[in-house]
């Protein structure tokens, strides 16, 4: 079952991780994605900059109807967004506040790719999972200012929402 993974993308070069889990199988009892990343690069993240360069890492089909800016192009594309908004912080933010893990230079949705791919490294694991679930606050934002599905009320905040593994579609 166990599975070596070897990256060779722009920002990691040599690198190697092994899976003990089956790809999206046997998470932490606390962590529940809404949205697997397949689906989360379909519907429009991060605008389209994420995992351009890493398609020899994860699964094809990821990358099937994934909404991504063209490689070799600067920046990213809000329009590519689900909400249609920017809702990312540069990864200089990411880096001064602490937010990197060494292993994943991306943050954290590379490392929920690498998670859900079966990759578990726990200490790690418990501190990004901890990220994700104080992502609520901003769903209980939306709840209490917005009407359920109201796509207009705070595109930011649920394209941000979104960015976590949450369907703010549906709030």
């Amino acid at each position: 079952m166990k599975r070596t993974i070897q990256v060779n993308d722009t920002m990691q070069n040599g690198y190697q991780y092994e899976c003990t889990e089956p790809i999206g199988k046997n998470f932490a009892p606390e962590f529940r994605p809404e949205l697997t990343p397949k689906e989360m690069l379909a519907l429009g993240v991060f605008g389209g900059r994420y995992l351009r360069d890493c398609r020899d890492e994860f699964p094809a089909d990821w990358f099937q109807k994934a909404k991504l800016h063209p490689e070799g192009m600067p920046g990213h594309d809000k329009n590519l967004n689900f909400f249609h908004v920017d809702a990312s912080q540069p990864l200089t933010v990411w880096r001064k506040n602490g937010w990197i893990y060494k292993d994943d230079p991306r943050g954290w949705f590379q490392w929920y790719c690498r998670y859900y791919m079966g990759r578990r490294i726990p200490d790690e694991d418990e501190r990004q999972i901890k990220r994700w679930k104080a992502i609520r606050r901003h769903i209980a934002q939306v709840l209490k200012n917005c009407k359920p599905g109201d796509g207009l009320c705070r595109p930011k905040q649920r394209q941000a929402i979104l960015h976590w593994a949450y369907d703010s579609r549906n709030i």
